[in-house]
């Protein structure tokens, strides 16, 4: 499209039929054509002609909104309900099960999961960060938001280092997310 409209721009031929109504007398120099000759539309002009408006739609009038017109926005589903049903950052829960999950299709591994039935009777899924843990059945946790973006259906998070699930021993870096202390500095001599 784009080489066909460079193509007639550019050919020897294109500027002929725009030019051919003026005359070239130097008396009749500014004056503009009479008459056109050509009866045939370039693509050139033919896309000249289309026409785009710049202007905004027009806005709903009174009756129109008053009829109801206007569809309402979706509401935003929550990325964690359970938490966000009660309007609290984190929830006690008592583990009820912990097992491993498979991620999806890129990634390959096992990902550390708890089955764990939160203080306000919700059952949910939750990721286990870091590298080991020590929760088995019957393990009190705190349980926060935030999915496993690799594991289907897991939508929390464990708090590490908060009621019965131990910090992550030999953490360096990123201490605060997984409960680490600092490591004490050796003494010499």
């Amino acid at each position: 499209m784009v080489g066909s409209i460079v193509r007639t721009l550019f050919s020897p031929g294109a500027r002929r039929p725009l030019l051919s109504g003026l005359v070239s007398t130097p008396s009749s120099r500014f004056t503009l054509p009479t008459t056109t000759t050509t009866t045939t539309t370039s693509p050139i002009l033919s896309a000249a002609t289309r026409f785009f408006s710049a202007t905004p739609p027009r806005a709903a009038t009174l009756n129109q909104v008053l009829r109801g017109i206007r569809k309402g926005k979706r509401a935003r589903h929550a990325v964690s309900p359970a938490l966000a049903n009660t309007h609290c950052p984190a929830l006690k829960g008592v583990c009820l099960r912990v097992g491993v999950v498979r991620p999806k299709k890129p990634n390959s591994g096992e990902r550390k999961t708890a089955r764990v039935k939160l203080s306000t009777g919700a059952l949910v899924t939750a990721y286990i960060p870091g590298e080991g843990h020590n929760i088995q059945q019957h393990s009190v946790v705190l349980v926060r938001g935030g999915r496993a973006q690799d594991c289907p259906g897991v939508r929390y998070h464990l708090v590490r280092g908060a009621l019965d699930l131990a910090g992550v021993g030999t953490r360096a870096t990123s201490r605060s997310k997984y409960g680490t202390k600092k490591p004490k500095k050796a003494t010499i001599g």
